[in-house]
């Protein structure tokens, strides 16, 4: 039985981690379906955005202890994708993370993975790696500080103690705090205010976008650059302004 359901609506992609007997926890075969399902959304050229959510009103437990226990941590990521087949992948297309229950560990690492987050209000996001005398490995020691800014990420880090959504929010580390029930809806809603945009377009920014903090700025100014120049040449790039002057939604082909 699968454990990472891909289901499409129109260009937008909902990737549902499918274990909610184990809330949803990273195992091998988890890590393994999210890569063959990243692989399958970034090759298909109508899907053009990704939510990533939980079922059973869960999003992640974070890794499997049980698969830890049995001596099979080292499989619960992929060579390419790295934990849960998905933190240190390289992509082109955003992924929001749909979080309808709480993002602890390797589910927070998962979370900052993502590019953007809609969040349950009730939730508690945080890495406690260190309270169990382990060390958050996947992302989160240099992605939580970039998010929420090095004082506030070396608390959560160092003490372990999760923050509540209303937190997350007010620290820049999510983008919606809503009922668990809207969660997906909210979801659903940002990824179609992006995908009503040029795909390529919104794949050329974020590729800048994923390096902001990393580059210096004549780095970025070019791949800024760049990136405007890729876009010349495209069929998108002759509708986008044919479609203003016709007064007219455009109608993108991602080519």
């Amino acid at each position: 039985m699968s454990v990472v359901r891909y289901e499409q609506e129109d260009h937008v992609v909902i990737l549902t981690i499918d274990r909610p007997e184990a809330r949803n926890a990273v195992s091998p075969a988890v890590a393994v379906e999210m890569e063959a399902a990243m692989d399958r959304f970034e090759a298909d050229t109508g899907a053009w955005v990704a939510i990533l959510t939980g079922a059973g009103g869960t999003f992640c437990a974070g890794a499997d202890l049980k698969e830890i226990a049995m001596g099979n941590g080292d499989k619960l990521g992929t060579p390419r994708g790295g934990f849960a087949g998905f933190v240190s992948r390289d992509r082109a297309k955003p992924v929001i993370a749909a979080v309808n229950g709480h993002a602890l560990a390797g589910g927070c690492e998962i979370l900052l993975a993502c590019d953007m987050a809609v969040v349950a209000d009730g939730i508690r996001i945080g890495v406690p790696e260190v309270k169990r005398a382990l060390v958050a490995a996947a992302g989160a020691l240099f992605r939580l500080p970039r998010a929420v800014g090095p004082a506030r990420a070396a608390e959560m880090i160092l003490t372990g103690d999760p923050i509540t959504a209303s937190e997350a929010l007010a620290a820049g580390l999510v983008n919606r705090v809503v009922p668990a029930e809207r969660v997906l809806d909210e979801a659903r809603a940002l990824a179609a205010r992006i995908a009503v945009n040029a795909p390529l377009a919104v794949q050329a920014s974020r590729k800048v976008l994923a390096r902001a903090l990393i580059d210096d700025d004549a780095t970025l100014f070019n791949a800024s650059l760049e990136a405007f120049m890729s876009m010349i040449g495209t069929e998108d790039f002759q509708e986008g302004p044919r479609a203003f002057i016709e007064k007219r939604a455009p109608r993108w082909t991602g080519r």
